[in-house]
């Protein structure tokens, strides 16, 4: 009996899930490529800002930064795709961050803050949850002392075109106290009204609406007041009708709907000219 051979081609097809695309310009960061699978970068920016994270006892700090890192993850609308609880996609980076040699600062199931020292550089490492376990945002702050350089004549320009200026001088957490670095700031104020005699202006502090209303303006108010009598302290000026008392409003210029973001920008002191 002949053997007849049949020869079949075989199609692999290959099943490919489709998951949106990351955002143009974005992409990981170097330091830390561990997103969960599926998810993709929905939102990205590289900028010089301050950092607020849970600290060790839940409670909001600051931190200054040469660079601050902030990338959005977004999960597919694809029913056919699992989507990974908080707890691990916490668990995740967690892993990814200790591995690296990253030190705990706080973590629960909805954030997460590390430290961690590589290649010479400190870095602050944080994951927010923002829209249950759909779309959490990863922070990382190159951690750097960085001094506003400003300049009397600079603030003086700055009040007359605007009617304000924004500065970022530097407290101890949850304190009033001015921290050493920002006194260069405090000098030039202080230069700004020995040479404009005739220049009325008041110190503002802002809030934001995390924490306790009540704390917060006590706080404010108190920051404001320092900068005030740091520079009366000077001598040559003194307390007169040029310096009003020290304002708080909750004035935000960032969106309230993001609570890290709004707080690093809504937290300010600004000078204020005065008619």
């Amino acid at each position: 009996m002949k053997k007849i051979v049949i020869s079949l081609t075989v199609m692999l097809m290959s099943i490919t899930t489709i998951v949106a695309q990351d955002a143009e310009g974005c992409k990981e960061h170097p330091l830390l490529s561990s997103r969960m699978p599926n998810f993709y970068i929905s939102d990205c920016s590289q900028k010089f800002d301050k950092l607020d994270y849970y600290d060790a006892t839940g409670e909001i700090a600051s931190k200054e930064g040469s660079e601050l890192t902030i990338i959005s993850y977004s999960f597919p609308d694809d029913v056919s795709l699992k989507v990974p609880s908080q707890l691990q996609i916490i668990r995740n980076y967690e892993n990814a961050i200790t591995k690296l040699g990253g030190k705990k600062i706080f973590v629960d199931q909805q954030n997460l803050s590390y430290s961690l020292t590589k290649n010479s550089k400190e870095y602050i490492i944080c994951i927010e949850m923002t829209n249950g376990n759909i779309i959490h945002n990863l922070f990382i702050l190159e951690v750097a002392q960085m001094v506003q350089e400003i300049t009397a004549n600079e603030m003086l320009d700055a009040l007359n075109k605007d009617g304000y200026i924004s500065l970022n001088i530097l407290f101890e957490t949850g304190k009033s106290a001015i921290q050493q670095e920002s006194l260069p700031i405090i000098d030039q104020i202080y230069e700004l009204m020995k040479n404009n005699t005739a220049l009325k202006v008041s110190v503002e502090g802002h809030t934001n609406n995390v924490g306790d209303a009540a704390s917060n303006k006590k706080l404010s108010t108190d920051r404001a007041n320092s900068i005030k009598d740091a520079i009366i302290a000077r001598r040559l000026i003194k307390q007169d009708c040029k310096w009003s008392m020290a304002e708080v409003r909750k004035k935000p210029v960032a969106d309230n709907n993001n609570r890290r973001r709004q707080n690093q920008k809504n937290r300010r002191v600004e000078i204020v000219k005065k008619p």
